[in-house]
């Protein structure tokens, strides 16, 4: 009785192992879908808030027209504004990751700061995920409350 209960506990065991082994593997193709050069054609919020994302001190709508460089093998990336009007010209490197397989991380790497330094981030969710495009959602706290903002990316480019 024993020998059939441990074969039993075992084989949950190994069957539960492959699951997560397969749902890890998953997750792990979806991100290395994100490699390549990216552009943001639309940002949507409600218009009634000024949003400000990332701390760039610009308008959410600065980053419409934004490049941004993604390589998951070694989690680095970019982003460059354009600028142009009251848009300032960034060029930001980042590190990031997917984490759930939809929850995407990213945090701004400072000029002379390594990334294990940077202890401050942001997290967006990660939605309607194609081979050429994808949007990032993202709670901006104003005013005592949370505006959504999605900001929709298209491909430009392989890396």
């Amino acid at each position: 009785m024993k020998n059939l209960l441990l074969t039993g506990i075992l084989g949950a065991g190994i069957l539960a192992s492959c699951s997560t082994a397969k749902t890890a593997q998953a997750n792990r193709a979806e991100f290395l879908k994100l490699k390549g050069d990216w552009e943001i054609t639309r940002v949507d919020y409600d218009k009634a808030y000024r949003v400000k994302p990332f701390d760039e001190g610009a308008d959410a709508q600065c980053f419409v027209g934004s490049n941004w460089r993604l390589i998951p093998n070694n989690y680095s990336g970019s982003y460059v504004l354009n600028g142009g009007g009251s848009c300032p010209s960034v060029t930001q490197p980042i590190k990031f990751e997917v984490v759930n397989g939809n929850e995407f991380k990213f945090k701004k790497l400072l000029e002379g700061s390594k990334a294990k330094a940077v202890v401050s981030g942001y997290s967006l969710q990660l939605e309607n995920q194609s081979t050429d495009q994808f949007s990032l959602v993202q709670n901006v706290p104003s005013n005592g409350e949370n505006v959504r903002v999605v900001y929709n990316f298209q491909r430009t480019g392989m890396k």
